[in-house]
């Protein structure tokens, strides 16, 4: 007869999640994901495959965490100023997390398995920056005044400009990454 789990998946995933946040996937090891998820070898391979399954797990469960600051970006019809807070939000995304370090889960990721051959991890990423793309170039759209040249080149700028954001507040303090976010807009 097969045992009863004794944990709650979405919980230890969630817990995962804060590790890989922390430390990425590389430096995430067996051990530490169980010491973090309270579970054993055993129960995360059951539950989850392995290593790579439990960080596929922490990318959807990273992405619901993300979701009400994506719908709110999606959802307002302020144009360029919605993209800007946004920035803001993110930023107090990776600070509202205590146990993490400062960034983008998304970002830290794509960074990390940009030259991996991993075409699951970097579908999901290429996925997310495309949509978040998408957003931009709808919310650039609001100004009459620009033409589509124009909004595409200020959306590949305000997508490297969020890479740059989630990289800076890992290590630049909250004035400097405020600085940032005006400067940025500044023009637009």
């Amino acid at each position: 007869m097969a045992r009863k789990k004794e944990y709650i998946e979405s919980e230890v995933i969630e817990k995962a999640m804060t590790l890989f946040w922390r430390n990425g996937y590389e430096n995430t090891s067996m051990q530490m994901l169980e010491k973090e998820m309270g579970i054993n070898k055993f129960s995360i391979y059951s539950s989850f495959g392995s290593k790579h399954g439990v960080f596929i797990e922490s990318l959807k469960s990273y992405k619901t965490k993300v979701k009400d600051v994506f719908d709110k970006l999606k959802n307002a019809s302020n144009g360029v100023e919605d993209i800007k807070q946004f920035f803001y939000d993110s930023v107090q995304l990776g600070r509202d997390n205590e146990k993490s370090e400062k960034g983008c889960l998304i970002t830290n990721t794509y960074n990390e398995f940009s030259q991996s051959p991993d075409e699951l991890i970097k579908e999901q990423m290429n996925a997310f920056m495309n949509d978040l793309k998408e957003v931009f170039i709808e919310k650039l759209r609001m100004d009459a005044s620009k033409n589509e040249e124009t909004i595409q080149k200020q959306a590949n700028f305000l997508l490297l400009a969020k890479h740059g954001l989630a990289a800076a507040s890992r290590v630049n303090s909250t004035k400097e990454i405020e600085d940032y976010i005006e400067m940025t807009f500044d023009r637009l």
